[in-house]
């Protein structure tokens, strides 16, 4: 426990000495005392002596609750507090949201923001990142755990495919690569997106654990050009690295029951990640993927060490209280 402010309760034991020193100089100089005949017919009265110690009792109580309430003031003024050094817990879990921004989608995007806001306020400690891909993909911000920033960083997107004015950057750098809507590419961007599993700084930063990595992609799997990776491959790739697929399709149709059906190439994919598969309606999709996400081993670990200033002015302000109620009510007893 420690004082913050430690220098006001000099301060205040100053202001208070001079106080005193003043108001008894003026008390001994300003004073006028007048005879008063038989005087002692009054003082030696019963009554007036029980009056005259009622009084005294309760100047004194008046006088005692005032100067401990000033006391417990200055003290809560001068912030005592406790310093303590601790170390947030956090999960080893790292989820990339990878977003399908090719033309076929541009009906859907906007909905599928909203969804992954939803998702994003359902995680707790995990790092989320979020890709946008077309014919190249962008990282648009990296994995973090600032869920403030990540929700800020969703309404510039949502904004951005609704339309907004001044938000027509927001794609830029996803069309640099031959064709468009190029699934596979865009798939094995994002699950290469991830830090090293083990060595490095990452390594030093979740002791020896390995993270858990999840991606959640958002496509309705409608390729027009020549991909590096088909989406096959590139779930090949996810399954190779430890990367779990969740599929959100906007576009749940598909023509017949054929495997190469985009709806059904997409199921196979994710599912063979050991993923999942929804329609973007879904309603179980949301707590479904989190609970699946959540579901996945990680051990938590510590942080770096912050140091923590908690205040503890209770007991103070607890006494100042109660002292400014015993002198309401002494000067209630002490009123002509």
């Amino acid at each position: 426990m420690e004082l913050i402010f430690w220098w006001m309760i000099p301060a205040a034991l100053a202001v208070a000495v001079v106080t005193y020193w003043v108001a008894r100089k003026r008390e001994s100089g300003g004073s006028v005392r007048r005879p008063v005949a038989h005087g002692h017919r009054l003082t030696e009265l019963p009554e007036y002596q029980a009056a005259v110690r009622r009084h005294r009792r309760w100047l004194t109580v008046a006088a005692v609750s005032g100067g401990v309430l000033m006391a417990a003031a200055v003290v809560a003024a001068a912030r005592p507090a406790e310093r303590s050094t601790v170390s947030p817990e956090q999960r080893n879990r790292d989820i990339v949201l990878c977003l399908d921004a090719s033309g076929s989608m541009s009906s859907a995007d906007a909905a599928v923001v909203e969804v992954f806001a939803r998702l994003a306020q359902g995680f707790d400690g995990e790092r989320i990142g979020l890709t946008v891909f077309d014919s190249s993909a962008v990282q648009v911000f990296p994995l973090t755990d600032d869920y403030d920033y990540v929700q800020e960083q969703l309404a510039v997107a949502k904004e951005a495919f609704d339309g907004a004015s001044g938000s027509s950057g927001f794609l830029d750098g996803t069309w640099n690569g031959a064709g468009s809507s190029l699934i596979g590419d865009g798939l094995a961007s994002c699950v290469q997106g991830f830090p090293a599993a083990e060595g490095g700084a990452e390594a030093g930063t979740a002791g020896t654990a390995e993270r858990s990595r999840s991606v959640i992609l958002a496509t309705d799997n409608f390729v027009s050009g020549d991909p590096i990776f088909t989406l096959e491959e590139a779930a090949v790739l996810a399954k190779e690295n430890e990367v779990r697929v969740y599929a959100l399709n906007p576009g749940d149709y598909d023509y017949g029951t054929d495997r190469e059906q985009p709806g059904a190439q997409l199921r196979t994919a994710a599912e063979g990640t050991g993923g999942a598969y929804y329609p973007l309606d879904s309603p179980e999709a949301v707590q479904d993927i989190i609970r699946k996400v959540q579901s996945t081993e990680a051990t938590a670990f510590k942080a770096a060490p912050q140091a923590a200033v908690a205040d503890r002015a209770e007991v103070p302000l607890g006494i100042a209280l109660l002292s400014g109620l015993v002198l309401a009510g002494a000067s209630w007893r002490l009123r002509p």
